[in-house]
């Protein structure tokens, strides 16, 4: 349940893509990728012109400077052992100014809420290993590591 101090989420609209771009880019760059604004703002726009995705995002409140605080960007899948559809929570970023203000359990806490409002099995994400403050974030919000299944990537770049 949200307090009342907690940020408050809401769906990417798509007058939101080039404020939301700057803050895609910017979450690439943490993940060591060159930065693309024009790049992120296309890739962004055909995700939701073609409703490949689903983005929330946190407006900017309290703090200058930023017009979005944060963002989660959701992909449809499906599992064929449970034959229900799954979410993958491929993005999840926030202004390194607003963490630790709900702003990354605000999003959470919208990734959820959709995923139950679509009758989907669950939540699938993935972070890097060494992104302890991520995990911590995930594993407060109830995700559970999986020690079942190895998962695997077949690079099919250079």
């Amino acid at each position: 349940m949200k307090s009342d101090d907690q940020p408050i989420c809401r769906l990417a609209e798509h007058s939101d893509v080039p404020a939301l771009s700057v803050l895609f880019d910017a979450y690439r760059q943490f993940y060591g990728q060159q930065s693309d604004v024009a790049g992120a703002e296309a890739f962004l726009r055909k995700n939701m012109e073609e409703r490949r995705s689903v983005i929330y995002l946190v407006p900017q409140a309290a703090h200058e400077g930023a017009d979005l605080l944060g963002f989660a960007q959701l992909y449809p899948t499906l599992s064929s052992i449970s034959m229900q559809r799954v979410w993958t929570l491929n993005d999840l970023y926030v202004l390194p100014v607003s963490r630790g203000h709900g702003v990354g359990s605000s999003l959470l806490d919208a990734v959820a809420a959709h995923a139950r409002e679509s009758g989907a099995k669950g939540v699938e994400l993935s972070t890097a290993a060494d992104n302890l403050t991520a995990r911590r974030l995930y594993e407060k919000a109830g995700y559970v590591r999986d020690l079942t299944f190895v998962h695997y990537f077949l690079s099919l770049e250079g």
